[in-house]
């Protein structure tokens, strides 16, 4: 009896391609293309996670500065 293989679909723009059909060369390059997209949202994780973090720090910032009075400056540092 034939022995049964799993076949990994992949598919590039609407088209569908068998990952072990691919040359050597092909499947490096898709390998890398996984392993960015896995890094991509690695960094987007990240990024919310730091944006979240400094907005935390802002409204901290913001409500201890609500009871103190204004400090007079000549010309204003604008924290974003």
């Amino acid at each position: 009896m034939g022995q049964d293989t799993k076949k990994t679909p992949i598919t590039i723009d609407g088209i569908a391609y068998t990952f072990e059909d691919f040359s050597k060369e092909q499947q490096t390059m898709c390998q890398h293309c996984m392993d960015l997209d896995r890094k991509i949202d690695s960094a987007k994780f990240s990024l919310d996670q730091l944006l979240i973090g400094k907005q935390a720090f802002m409204d901290m910032l913001k409500k201890s500065l609500e009871d103190a009075p204004p400090a007079q400056t000549v010309e204003p540092l604008e924290i974003k």
